[in-house]
């Protein structure tokens, strides 16, 4: 074990679970974010040693009240909670769907940041690394790309969110940058998780896409800031 401590949102399954496991195996005290206490304790149980159980829905300011106050210093934090309802376009999708994917996506984000600022910033080397996804890139979704068919304009509400998570991840990493935090985004692939009916038929491994968060996760002091990198360390275009 060294001193450092991690805290990884929606860290109860899927990615977030990998990540928390592969922080713990760094030596970190990973506190294992997760809306329900029984599955967030079962995961512990199911990393071990350096995992912590910590309620936390990052819809629930209360909730996030009650959690801050539970993590004295924190070194890294992972935004990796995340909902995709659909894969619905744009014209098919409600306002609803829109604005529960962003509460969750975005505000979620936001709050659960700002919330543990004053523990980060307790870190000789915070950092931060939020999980988006390839399709969120501008770039890629009109142009030819290396992980998936441009112009489909499918799962809008989803997409969009974590192309506005992209910008926030870059206006943290440039108001941060002069108090030593790293501030990068995660594009982790298409993974088997139950995120969306399309990557729980896929066949990519979550632990996989855990080592590119788990890399921006431990950067050191050299390393880069307002990023958005894939899994494999490559960069991705806004």
């Amino acid at each position: 074990m060294n001193d450092r401590t991690a805290l990884v949102t929606g860290a109860n399954k899927g990615i977030g679970k990998q990540i928390a496991r592969l922080l713990a195996a760094e030596g970190l005290t990973v506190y294992v974010g997760s809306r329900d206490a029984g599955r967030g304790q079962q995961a512990v149980e199911e990393i071990g040693a350096g995992a912590r159980p910590l309620v936390l829905d990052v819809r629930d300011p209360d909730g996030i009240v009650r959690a801050v106050a539970q993590v004295e210093r924190l070194d890294v934090l992972v935004n990796n909670a995340g909902v995709s309802e659909s894969l619905a376009l744009p014209a098919e999708t409600d306002v609803e769907e829109f604005r529960r994917t962003y509460e969750t996506n975005v505000f979620g984000v936001v709050a659960v940041t700002n919330a543990f600022l004053p523990a980060l910033r307790r870190s000789p080397r915070p950092r931060i690394v939020n999980i988006s996804s390839g399709t969120a890139s501008l770039t890629w979704s009109t142009n030819p790309n290396p992980q998936f068919t441009p112009g489909s304009g499918g799962a809008a509400a989803y997409r969009s969110s974590k192309a506005a998570l992209n910008a926030l991840t870059v206006l943290y990493a440039q108001t941060l940058a002069e108090d030593g935090f790293k501030v990068n985004a995660l594009a982790p692939g298409l993974r088997a998780t139950d995120l969306n009916p399309r990557a729980a038929a896929a066949g990519g491994d979550p632990a996989e896409a855990a080592q590119g968060a788990v890399r921006l996760a431990l950067l050191p002091d050299d390393g880069p800031t307002g990023g958005f990198f894939s899994w494999d360390g490559t960069p991705v275009p806004w």
